[in-house]
């Protein structure tokens, strides 16, 4: 007998809105950010779970043709010809699970995609290929490991890829090999989510990095930078320094300000796809009242604080060129001082006027306190001037 669907119906799935879905009698229906349909069916046959993406709904997919498929799944099952290995998953190759894990994550929205992607496609599917993910072992992620860091750096003049001459040459740190492993563990971790894996097939030891060297601009080298950035042809590169470094948000945070995101008398920014999930930023009263003019100054038909038109995503994405021009105008080295110095410098900064952790990882957008305290090192003076103050408040006699 035919199921009836009450729910999973064509014109409600018309009203969807992206990111919204609808399930019934084991089919889920999503609306995509790219306003296209997916239709997935989800299903328990003789103990075992069968989830599979049937098709989208702009080629041609119905939900007839998933309720076709689950009849046959069923079929299939009932006379002993269900192609699952008994009691396990079926193997999956390494390749094919980060396809779907990619494009699982495109569909839902997902974090940091572009570098995962190219973690991915750069380095880790050239080492585990097509080994099945359930057999990858800890010895292959030592191997990997291992490797990586015998491998040269390779640089991009004019967007050509050559390796550094001899002499010069340096080799992958073992901090970008763990950004890779991360990537690794988060591809082991949804596999488990989404019933591809039983259990993590290895264990992931990633490299200590140790606190390392944190490189930021001096209180001096800072106001240098910003009085060469107002002066620059380039209009984005000011007020993104201006950001940058009175708040500390990353790179693609602040190239995606929307205005309506905004409140300049409570002074916060909303964020709402940070790193470490959607927050609330708070900037300074100057930096308050230099938005609250810019934004009255900007074209009024752009949602974006840094418009691009010729942005897919419609704002700009990278000022690398105009913030290595500036760097060298301040008497910089554009080659140590990068984007992403901006955010060291807000954040030692807060540490060295005394500002608490708690509160400067409230500030930051740190997942743990971990991350923070790697910048109480970098100056040994507000720890000593800390020490003067315990003194001064106990006044023991010498």
């Amino acid at each position: 007998m035919a199921k009836t669907f009450t729910k999973l119906t064509r014109p409600a799935m018309r009203k969807l809105l992206p990111g919204q879905t609808i399930v019934e009698h084991g089919i889920t229906f999503e609306r995509t950010s790219n306003g296209d349909g997916v239709f997935t069916v989800g299903i328990m046959v003789h103990g075992q779970r069968i989830h599979r993406v049937v098709g989208r709904e702009s080629d041609g997919t119905t939900r007839t043709q998933a309720e076709e498929f689950i009849e046959k799944v069923r079929s299939d099952a009932k006379n002993d010809r269900l192609a699952l290995p008994k009691g396990r998953k079926v193997a999956l190759s390494f390749r094919e699970a980060a396809r779907r894990y990619l494009e699982r994550l495109e569909e839902g929205g997902g974090k940091d995609l572009k570098m995962k992607r190219q973690r991915l496609e750069l380095h880790l599917l050239r080492f585990f290929g097509d080994m099945p993910l359930n057999k990858v072992s800890g010895f292959d992620i030592e191997r990997y490991k291992h490797q990586r860091c015998k491998e040269p750096v390779q640089v991009r003049p004019r967007g050509k890829t050559v390796t550094r001459l001899a002499g010069t040459i340096s080799f992958v740190k073992p901090s970008t090999v763990n950004r890779e492993l991360a990537v690794l563990s988060h591809l082991f971790n949804k596999a488990i989510e989404w019933g591809w894996l039983d259990q993590r097939p290895a264990k992931i030891n990633r490299f200590n990095e140790g606190n390392g060297r944190i490189v930021y601009l001096t209180a001096e080298q800072a106001a240098r930078l910003i009085e060469f950035a107002k002066i620059d042809r380039n209009a984005v590169v000011y007020p993104f320094t201006a950001i940058a470094v009175e708040t500390s948000m990353r790179l693609t945070e602040v190239l995606s300000i929307r205005k309506e995101h905004i409140d300049c008398d409570r002074r916060r920014i909303f964020i709402p796809k940070a790193k470490g999930g959607m927050r609330e930023q708070p900037i300074t009263a100057r930096l308050a009242a230099f938005l609250s003019g810019y934004i009255a100054a900007s074209p009024p038909d752009t949602p974006w604080l840094f418009p691009s038109p010729k942005a897919r995503c419609g704002h700009a994405v990278d000022i690398r060129k105009p913030f290595r021009r500036i760097v060298a105008a301040a008497g910089l080295d554009p080659d140590e001082i990068v984007r992403h110095t901006l955010r060291h410098t807000a954040i030692t900064h807060l540490v060295q006027a005394g500002v608490d952790l708690p509160t400067v990882k409230r500030i930051s957008g740190h997942k743990t306190l971990a991350m923070v305290e790697r910048y109480s090192h970098q100056n040994g003076d507000h720890i000593q001037a800390a020490m003067d103050k315990l003194q001064s408040r106990l006044k023991l006699a010498s």
